[in-house]
């Protein structure tokens, strides 16, 4: 089995996990076709899920059945990177080709309105979106968000380069495990993870930080979830910066969990967050309240 095959292989397997039925749909645009996997009620508020990069869609496998029971959701495969999607379009040069991939994919699943939900760098193409479109958005999620409201750690960065650069089956697995102190708890996803050292993506774009002034505007009710222990930067300057700069958002600190273990590893907890903002319908709602 080739190396593809095997990722392709190891991705199907994840998906496979996934406690609810599922429907693959590729969504044509002008940058390529992309992957997105459905589920979910078909009269319930729409959920677009955004992965980390390099995760894919499958990473919301336990996370996908306690949004699912009362939302339709849409995991996407991001464009340019990992996964399913097909990069055979228009290039990304930046956030702006980005932002109009995501809006042509919402436009191909018709739909408006939506919650948007991101981790990582699916964070920040998911503020970007938000700050260039905020009437096609009811909310908006960022889990422990990259370069969204802090810069990312120097060391964390280095580390990422060096497992892209000298690919080989433990360096995605080491990685994990540099970051979140232990491998993966399930060995479904620990051998995906195995699977995308040699896994082909296209293109992943330069992450500039958003512009404050469009921060401290945007109206879109916002749960920001800082992970405590995350070494993708530091999570009180983090979640400190995001309240300063998104003055209407609400902050968690998310106990116990690091950048990569969301929304893999404690997904009781982000479950609660995620359930409870959603189904708040109050945009001054705090996760975890009456």
């Amino acid at each position: 089995m080739g190396d593809e095959s095997r990722f392709l292989a190891a991705y199907d397997a994840v998906l496979r996990q996934w406690p609810v039925p599922v429907r693959d749909v590729d969504v044509p645009t002008p940058y390529g076709s992309t992957r997105v996997h459905v589920c979910g009620p078909e009269d319930g508020s729409p959920v677009v899920l955004l992965p980390g990069g390099g995760t894919t869609s499958v990473v919301w496998y336990a996370t996908v059945g306690a949004l699912a029971a009362a939302h339709r959701v849409y995991a996407v495969d991001l464009m340019g990177d990992f996964g399913r999607s097909v990069h055979d379009g228009a290039p990304l040069r930046g956030a702006g080709d980005l932002v109009a991939w995501l809006d042509a994919v919402l436009d191909g699943l018709g739909l408006d309105r939506v919650h948007l939900c991101g981790h990582s760098y699916g964070a920040w193409i998911a503020l970007r979106h938000a700050l260039h479109a905020p009437r096609r958005l009811a909310g908006l999620v960022l889990l422990d968000p990259a370069q969204c409201f802090v810069r990312m750690s120097n060391r964390y960065l280095l580390r990422a380069v060096l497992t892209q650069l000298r690919p080989a089956a433990e360096r995605p697995r080491a990685f994990h495990r540099w970051e979140t102190g232990s491998d993966p708890g399930d060995q479904v996803w620990r051998e995906f993870l195995d699977s995308t050292a040699t896994a082909k993506r296209s293109r992943v774009v330069p992450m500039p930080p958003p512009d404050r002034h469009a921060l401290r505007a945007c109206t879109v009710p916002t749960l920001v979830v800082a992970a405590e222990r995350s070494r993708a930067h530091d999570a009180s300057r983090m979640a400190a910066a995001a309240r300063r700069l998104l003055p209407r958002a609400q902050v968690v600190t998310l106990r116990g969990a690091s950048h990569h273990s969301i929304p893999t590893e404690q997904p009781d907890a982000l479950n609660r967050l995620l359930v409870d903002f959603l189904g708040s319908g109050d945009p001054g709602h705090i996760p975890g309240t009456p």
